[in-house]
């Protein structure tokens, strides 16, 4: 049978109104009374009817996350600092999986799941921007990573550009010139990767060493294999870089594989810089150097924009938001200056 409120009110000698305030953490309730309340709610197990409250509040208490690889230890970080970062607010989280498949993205942001949530965030890879003026759903939505689309919904990511040249601009205060970006899409100029690859042509161009298009080397994915594979056929044309900066850790981990097994040493020979900090870069056999963006605010500003947006604090117009990052020195790159 289930425990109502008017049970744990009569366990506690309280009113009904004074157990409502104590489950939706009301302000008004003395600290004893509080105390008073819980014990009788952790007594009989009681547990809030959601279904109700979502009824009387006209929300669900569930925001959802669309993200394209849950395989990728990055999108695994960040989904749990998002669930943290929304648990901070009572809400829930939804985790959608779109495999980064246009479709699948177009399909989330349509509003599919619009009955059952107050807010998404979508991380997206092949949705274009034609896409999302078509959007007629009213849920909020707010957009992660590197695609740019210039539309009414707030946007957050690091500047990549700034991260990518902080990447290359370590490997040239080591002393090395011929730095190959390894990560490249040749399909569409928009496409994840091109903020990365316009920082490393702009910090290398700067610095006047040259960006020669050898040097960058495409990929079908960015994975650990796709790294490999692009190390391989880089080293198998003839081109010998001393330096890799990789679009992302798994790309980076791929390739240092290639290296150790064509019998290049890591850093001495060929310096690898990645790019999301990962936890299996800091326990390899030779610990990744990489950009780190701050993940937890990522999180915390992608529920907070949800929330401006459910309370009617938004503008016309969305927002572009820019969380931190930081390079982080590991021995992949300490070898010669």
């Amino acid at each position: 049978m289930r425990v109502s409120l008017k049970d744990v009110a009569e366990r506690a000698g309280v009113s009904i109104k004074t157990v409502s305030n104590v489950v939706n953490n009301y302000p008004h309730v003395t600290p004893a009374m509080r105390a008073r309340v819980q014990e009788a709610i952790d007594e009989l197990g009681y547990r809030p009817n959601l279904t109700a409250r979502s009824l009387r509040k006209g929300r669900t208490g569930i925001i959802a996350l669309a993200i394209p690889e849950l395989g990728n230890p990055y999108f695994a970080e960040l989904a749990g600092a998002v669930i943290d970062a929304a648990a901070e607010h009572e809400f829930t989280v939804l985790l959608d999986h779109t495999r980064g498949d246009r479709e699948q993205e177009v399909l989330v942001s349509q509003g599919f799941r619009a009955n059952v949530i107050d807010g998404l965030i979508l991380s997206p890879l092949e949705l274009e921007a034609e896409d999302l003026r078509s959007r007629t759903d009213d849920v909020p939505l707010v957009l992660l990573g590197e695609r740019e689309y210039e539309l009414p919904y707030d946007h957050i990511a690091i500047d990549n550009v700034a991260a990518a040249r902080g990447a290359v601009r370590h490997l040239l205060s080591r002393g090395r010139s011929r730095i190959a970006y390894l990560g490249a899409r040749t399909d569409s100029a928009n496409r994840p990767a091109h903020l990365r690859l316009a920082g490393w042509r702009e910090e290398l161009t700067e610095a006047g060493v040259p960006a020669p298009d050898d040097l960058v080397v495409p990929v079908g994915g960015w994975d650990r294999e796709e790294g490999a594979r692009g190390m391989a056929r880089l080293l198998d044309s003839g081109v010998r870089p001393d330096a890799v900066f990789a679009y992302n850790d798994l790309v980076a981990i791929g390739a240092m594989r290639v290296l150790h097994e064509r019998g290049l040493r890591v850093p001495w020979d060929v310096a690898v810089v990645g790019f999301d900090d990962l936890e299996e870069g800091r326990f390899g056999a030779v610990t990744l150097t990489t950009i780190s963006p701050d993940k937890q605010a990522i999180a915390r500003m992608a529920v907070a924009s949800l929330l401006r947006s459910l309370s009617g604090r938004t503008e016309p117009g969305g927002r572009e938001l820019t969380a931190d990052f930081r390079l982080v020195e590991r021995e992949s790159t300490l070898g010669r200056r």
